[in-house]
C-alpha cells in the first residue's frame, strides 16, 4: 500500500491558516511537533486507525504525565516531560490524520477537549503530590499538594471560561466568536492584556510549559538536594492559576465575546 509522503501529505493536513491560528495553535507546534507529525502520519493514514482512536489514546497520554512525575527525582521529571510531548504529538496527528482521511466528529472535537483539561489537570496534580514528597523519609507536607491541586483547578478553569463562550453564544443563538473580539472594549483593559500576552506566565500553567518548568527545578532541587524550588514552583504556579482565572474572566465580560 503506498504511503504518501510528506510533500503530498502537507498541502491537506496542513491547510492555511492551521500554524497560524493564534489561540489554536500551540508554539511547540509550530516549532517543531507539527513536522514529527507529518512523518507519523504517513505511517497511520492507510491504516484503520480512526481519529478518535488516536485521540483516545491521547488522553491517556497526558493524564499519566501526573503519576509519571511522581517517580522520584530527575527520571520522574523526565517521565513527565515524555508524556507531555507524546500527548501533543498525538494531538497533532488526529486532526491530521482526520484530515487526510476526511473522518471528522463531533465526539472526536469534544475528547480532544477533555484530553486538554486532563492533561493541563495531571501535571499541575502530580507537581503538588511530587512536591509534598511522598517517598521521602519524614512526613508528607499535604499544602504542596494542596496547591498543586489549587493550580490544576485554575487551569481547568481558564479553559473552561473559554469553551462557556462557544456555549453561551450557541444557547443564545449567535455565531461563533471571531478571534478580533477578544479585545477588551476598554482601551486600559486591551492594554493590560497585550502586556499580559507579552509576558506569557500564565503559559506556566499549561502542561507543556508545566513540565519543563518542573524538569528545570528537578535538576536544580538535585543539585541542592532538597524540594525547595519544586516547592517554591508550586505556589507559584497555584498563584498565578488564580490570578489568571480572575483576570480571565474579566477580560472575557469586558470583551465584545458575548456580544
Amino acid at each position: 500500500m503506498h504511503k504518501p509522503s510528506v510533500a503530498e501529505l502537507r498541502p491537506v493536513v496542513h491547510p492555511a491558516g492551521v500554524k497560524d491560528r493564534r489561540s489554536g495553535e500551540h508554539w511547540a507546534g509550530r516549532l517543531y511537533m507539527r513536522e514529527l507529525s507529518l512523518r507519523i502520519d504517513r505511517h497511520l493514514v492507510n491504516t484503520r486507525v480512526t481519529p478518535n482512536q488516536l485521540t483516545y489514546v491521547m488522553t491517556v497520554a497526558g493524564a499519566l504525565a501526573g503519576p509519571a512525575l511522581l517517580v522520584p527525582g530527575i527520571p520522574g521529571a523526565v517521565l513527565g516531560v515524555l508524556m507531555v510531548q507524546l500527548y501533543l504529538l498525538l494531538d497533532c496527528v488526529d486532526g491530521e490524520v482526520a484530515r487526510w482521511k476526511q473522518q471528522y466528529s463531533m465526539s472526536g472535537v469534544y475528547l480532544d477537549r477533555v484530553g486538554a483539561y486532563l492533561c493541563d489537570a495531571a501535571v499541575l496534580v502530580g507537581f503538588g503530590l511530587r512536591a509534598a514528597d511522598l517517598w521521602g523519609d519524614g512526613r508528607i507536607d499535604w499544602l504542596w499538594a494542596f496547591l498543586g491541586t489549587l493550580a490544576a483547578l485554575g487551569a481547568i478553569l481558564i479553559k473552561a471560561e473559554s469553551d462557556l463562550v462557544g456555549v453561551a453564544r450557541h444557547q443564545s443563538g449567535l455565531p461563533p466568536v471571531k478571534e478580533e473580539a477578544a479585545e477588551p472594549r476598554s482601551s486600559g483593559l486591551a492594554v493590560a492584556r497585550r502586556a499580559a500576552a507579552a509576558l506569557k506566565f500564565h503559559r506556566l500553567v499549561l502542561g507543556v510549559e508545566a513540565s519543563l518548568l518542573i524538569l528545570v527545578l528537578a535538576v536544580v532541587d538535585a543539585a541542592r538536594d532538597d524540594l525547595f524550588f519544586s516547592r517554591l514552583g508550586v505556589a507559584v504556579l497555584a498563584g498565578i492559576a488564580v490570578l489568571q482565572t480572575l483576570l480571565h474572566l474579566v477580560s472575557i465580560l469586558a470583551s465584545s465575546r458575548l456580544k
